[in-house]
């Protein structure tokens, strides 16, 4: 037993409850404590292992007897519990630090980046799955990493990984690391420094060891800035579609609508008009997926059935519903300028843009060529559109605002012409007014089989 330990967990969603419970089974005297409420399932699973929690509230000077906390992701440095949990000096980590003490002999592949994570991790899992491989998926998608650890008895965690959460990493080590791109995306949680942000991005190398992968995008600049300043000692597999790469190790490049990809001799080739998810976006999310997955053992003809037979991941360009002939797509996941340019890069019809939200610093420029050559309308909703209509003026010949989601679905129905597709890409948080992006998504889809 360790019960001279003192675990506090703060936060009571899908990651404090799995690290709740890990550590209790561990032995440690553990607390839980929410600012806020704690949904009812996570509370029954937390009686269920006698875990002692509060919730609307924190007793600090429980809390601050702690030897160490696990801080859930969503909870900024600056709360004030975390700034006094600092100022004592005690040890604070992240429920994937946690967790990657107790893996034993399992090996972890984690995916991180600015954009494509979720698709990219859910292809993963599905290849894995798909080959009768003994695999859990966790991290910012499907159950709490800390949970499956502690009630199951996986070979393989294929782990979606925020900059928050690797901010929280010190000793954890990715078997199989995989970085997507680096784009600026929550600086307001980095001080509004674009290389702070980076800088947690990188943390996916930490601790990695000569016989462990990093994929890596070779068409992103940003990466390719850093990786000269990092001693690498493992595997390197590049992924690209515009620059020429290569690596010993293996690489995968996507020339003419295919791809291939090679890792130690074992390659397979990819014909992406055979894969259900389309556009750019999804070509560099197959080729991560495929490296990654050929990294780990996976046979390539199990891996090729399995891309072929992905579907696409919720909120992430949806179609929704086809009428009159206007295609309406939830892109709800697309919360930064970057997934809006794979979104917009990704359209063939004259476009309705819905965007809009709590703004996270975004420099929209990157969006003006593409605003222009395809979007006819804008339709802003958010509780303050003042950027959105200021940056856009004159790029989109209509420029409509709304502080209230019906009047915006209603705009862009009235906007849409036959041929069209509207497209809800918000490039913005959800916060002003949804629960998140997927209360966004789902309205959004609610909306368009109730209306059109």
């Amino acid at each position: 037993m360790n019960n001279n330990k003192k675990i506090v967990v703060l936060g009571g969603g899908i990651s404090g409850y799995g690290s709740a419970i890990l550590a209790r089974k561990q032995g440690f005297d553990v607390f839980l404590s929410d600012a806020g409420r704690i949904a009812d399932r996570f509370k029954a699973r937390l009686e269920e292992w006698q875990v002692p929690y509060e919730e609307g509230g924190h007793s600090e000077e429980r809390i601050l007897a702690a030897t160490e906390v696990i801080k859930s992701p969503g909870i900024p440095e600056k709360a004030p519990i975390v700034v006094k949990i600092r100022e004592r000096g005690i040890p604070v980590i992240s429920e994937m630090e946690f967790a990657g003490r107790y893996l034993g002999k399992a090996r972890t592949i984690c995916i991180t980046g600015s954009n494509g994570k979720t698709t990219t991790t859910s292809l993963i899992y599905k290849i894995m799955r798909d080959a009768g491989m003994n695999v859990a998926l966790g991290g910012n998608i499907g159950e709490s990493f800390a949970y499956s650890v502690a009630t199951g008895n996986y070979d393989w965690y294929v782990l979606e990984l925020s900059s928050f959460q690797l901010d929280g990493m010190y000793r954890f080590r990715a078997n199989i690391g995989v970085l997507m791109n680096i784009t600026p995306d929550h600086l307001d949680r980095y001080d509004y420094c674009f290389q702070n942000y980076i800088n947690s991005k990188m943390r996916i190398t930490q601790n990695m060891k000569a016989n462990d992968y990093f994929i890596y995008s070779g068409d992103d600049e940003v990466i390719w800035e850093q990786i000269p300043l990092y001693d690498f000692g493992m595997k390197q597999l590049p992924f690209a579609a515009k620059t020429a790469v290569a690596s010993g190790a293996g690489d995968a490049f996507l020339l003419d609508g295919r791809f291939t990809a090679s890792v130690g001799g074992r390659s397979l080739e990819v014909d992406m008009s055979k894969m259900q998810i389309r556009g750019l976006h999804n070509a560099y999310d197959a080729m991560a997926a495929t490296l990654a997955t050929l990294a780990a053992g996976v046979d390539p003809e199990s891996i090729l059935g399995s891309l072929y037979a992905f579907s696409p991941v919720e909120h992430r360009l949806e179609p929704v519903k086809e009428v009159d002939g206007v295609l309406w797509i939830n892109d709800s996941k697309a919360t930064n300028v970057d997934s809006v340019w794979y979104a917009l890069e990704s359209m063939t019809r004259p476009l309705v843009w819905i965007a809009g939200g709590t703004d996270k610093g975004n420099d929209y420029t990157p969006l003006k060529e593409f605003a222009r050559r395809k979007v006819h309308t804008l339709v802003c909703m958010g509780l303050d559109n003042t950027k959105l209509e200021r940056e856009f003026e004159g790029v989109v010949p209509e420029i409509l605002s709304f502080d209230n989601f019906e009047g915006a679905m209603q705009a862009a129905r009235k906007a849409a012409r036959e041929g069209d597709a509207v497209l809800l890409s918000p490039a913005c948080a959800s916060f002003d007014l949804f629960h998140s992006y997927e209360h966004r998504g789902e309205c959004f889809k609610e909306w368009v089989v109730k209306n059109c």
